[in-house]
């Protein structure tokens, strides 16, 4: 029987971005220099695939320090926590390492500045992802407020409109956020922002390949976890350039195949914590199904990497 034909759009820059790179590298050099197991608070990234990976070499994962023994390494994860977390781990004389994203550390900075200067805080960002739990314990509990949407945005009581400023989660949509800041603008001329936008490179650069691909496409694939933000965001970038078909899947086996029924063109991209395997797995099915022809669709591309903590490098340089 013949397969129909398929072309697959490529998008890049695609999948894991330095911050994850360096989080998952961070667990690894753990194991190797201090043994297993390592626990690990939270997921280290947002992927089922990568987490089961790295229990299967002495990783254990946990949601809380009171689940950490205190015989043993513990790591907070890429999206950052709260300054209670290490506090406590300290109190009980854990040793820890910190793989959260510097860029994500980055506006934790940003926000102890702004306290620092007695100013009200806006955190644009989704209530309840740990990045925004972890931004807005950096600073004494009531001094951000929380602003999820244009809405928010529009309707938000400021006290001293005098002593205002502004930080984002690093995983939004662009052009959301934009909105979101263009209101508190025009609302609050006096707002200080950060010199440089608070959204990660790697999200700006996945949404801009996905708008690259978007309008071409029949449907769409984001391969990623449904809790991680930056996949969901390029799943919402492409409908709203009218991919309707635009579909989040964790793993090939997770692809809703009658969704794809009679598509001559299929975009396929992958969120910052998804690994380039699963985008293959997903184009090895397609090529069970269809006659495939790929094209790669590449915006920009990426070269920003970040160092480990010193205390792996050095056990590296010394091994």
């Amino acid at each position: 029987m013949t397969k129909p034909p398929l072309t697959i759009l490529l998008a890049g820059p695609r999948g894991f971005c330095a911050g994850v790179e360096r989080a998952i590298e961070i667990v690894e050099e753990a194991i190797a220099k201090f043994g297993p197991p390592v626990y690990v608070r939270h997921e280290i990234v947002h992927n089922r695939y990568v987490v089961e990976g790295l229990e299967k070499k002495g990783a254990v994962f946990v949601e809380d320090l009171d689940e950490v023994p205190a015989d043993v390494p513990v790591i907070f994860s890429a999206h950052g926590v709260p300054k209670t977390v290490p506090a406590e781990a300290e109190q009980r004389k854990l040793f820890y390492l910190d793989a959260t994203c510097p860029l994500v550390s980055k506006v934790h900075r940003e926000a102890e500045r702004h306290a620092r200067h007695d100013r009200q805080i806006i955190l644009i960002g989704h209530a309840g992802h740990p990045e925004v739990i972890g931004t807005m314990g950096q600073v004494p509990e009531g001094r951000i407020l929380l602003v999820e949407s244009v809405e928010d945005a529009r309707t938000i009581e400021i006290e001293d409109p005098e002593r205002l400023s502004f930080i984002t989660q690093t995983t939004l949509s662009v052009d959301d956020t934009a909105e979101t800041i263009d209101v508190l603008r025009r609302r609050f001329p006096g707002i200080h922002g950060p010199k440089k936008e608070d959204i990660c490179y790697a999200t700006t650069n996945r949404q801009q390949a996905v708008k690259a691909i978007a309008p071409r496409c029949d449907a769409l694939l984001v391969v990623g976890a449904p809790n991680s933000s930056n996949s969901q965001r390029l799943v919402e970038v492409a409908r709203k350039l009218g991919c309707e078909r635009s579909m989040l899947v964790q793993r090939a086996s997770n692809i809703d195949w009658p969704e794809l029924d009679n598509i001559a063109c299929l975009g396929i991209t992958a969120g910052a914590s998804a690994p380039d395997i699963l985008v293959e797995e997903v184009i090895a099915a397609c090529g069970e199904r269809f006659e495939i022809s790929i094209e790669e669709i590449t915006v920009t591309s990426e070269n920003v990497q970040f160092k480990l903590p010193r205390i792996l490098t050095e056990s590296q340089a010394t091994a």
